[in-house]
């Protein structure tokens, strides 16, 4: 991990740890070191104050690609004086983390492209009950937490005077960030966790109508503005040292793509980054712009299910 990108034997197979292994299942998470965190916390926590980044449980209420909405359950025990909860949910449809179970690539190993998942995982480990194989569980262990940065593509566009739906293929490009990191003078460092933000949320919940997302969740190809999926913004993601890509778009990614790469075939199969998606971080931009401060301590905590696929991100930043 400590190669540039150009270094890379083979930038699409970055693959970590003995197979099954727990150096294998944290993947990029590995960059987290103890000393990377105690920095992060020294360094970022000042005021003490916190902003959740979960969009409600809820949301999407209408899902694409077939995926459910979220259902919950008060159930009464004990003759109803007392109550617990049950909760059915496709981490998918809210904010949440791609595990490395989630996306596979083409293996290029034969006629047939076989598909593999990061470290060379194959769909029959992944469907084997028994074999939790690069797991949730392992990012579970110690979580995912260093220091954030906002990119706040949504203000800087409106300043701009760039108008745009977050469902379309708008493209946020890597000048895009780039200027926006000189304009909010921000200093990357090996470790952080990107999050950008492109106002999906805000979109969701207060310019889109029932009819609206509806008619989103009915479409076979929905279209989800996104960080442009071009080898310079690969190379730009890797040679920063990210530990982990987030944000508010559905698929952090435009999509569908207009090319003939996609992010999620290098950050998820290739290099075992996590991606998040659908972060809400509406509140986060304000309390950046407020404190005129655009990194803090991340913190994230995915759920400890052996063999999970994704998870809810849990995550919360603190200044």
């Amino acid at each position: 991990m400590n190669l540039t990108f150009d270094e890379l034997p083979d930038p699409k197979r970055v693959w970590v740890g003995e197979p099954g292994s727990h150096e294998e299942g944290l993947g990029r998470l590995a960059l987290l070191t103890e000393e990377c965190v105690r920095r992060a916390a020294a360094q970022q926590i000042q005021t003490g104050r916190r902003v959740g980044l979960n969009w409600d449980l809820t949301k999407l209420e209408y899902p694409s690609l077939g995926r459910t909405s979220c259902d919950h359950r008060v159930v009464p025990i004990l003759g109803g004086d007392t109550f617990d909860d049950v909760y059915l949910i496709n981490p998918q449809q809210s904010t949440q983390w791609d595990g490395l179970r989630h996306w596979s690539t083409a293996s290029g190993c034969s006629t047939q492209q076989q598909r593999l998942w990061y470290g060379g995982t194959t769909k029959g480990e992944i469907l084997d009950k028994s074999n939790d194989r690069i797991g949730i569980q392992h990012w579970a262990r110690e979580g995912i937490t260093c220091r954030g940065v906002l990119i706040d593509y949504a203000s800087w566009a409106e300043k701009k005077g760039i108008q745009y739906s977050t469902f379309s293929l708008h493209t946020i490009k890597l000048q895009d960030i780039l200027d926006i990191v000189q304009e909010s003078n921000i200093t990357f460092e090996k470790g952080d966790i990107l999050l950008v933000r492109s106002g999906m949320t805000k979109e969701w919940d207060h310019k889109m109508d029932d009819a609206a997302k509806k008619a989103y969740s009915a479409l076979n190809v929905p279209k989800h503005a996104g960080v442009e999926a071009t080898m310079e913004m690969v190379k730009w993601i890797w040679d920063t040292g990210f530990a982990a890509v987030a944000g508010d778009a559905i698929s952090f990614e435009v999509y569908p793509p207009l090319g003939d790469m996609m992010l999620h075939d290098y950050l998820l199969a290739g290099w075992g980054m996590p991606i998040g998606e659908m972060f809400d971080l509406e509140r986060l931009a304000e309390v950046c712009k407020e404190l005129n401060r655009w990194s803090f301590f991340f913190a994230s905590m995915p759920l400890n299910m052996p063999g999970g696929v994704s998870s809810p991100s849990n995550a919360q930043a603190i200044f």
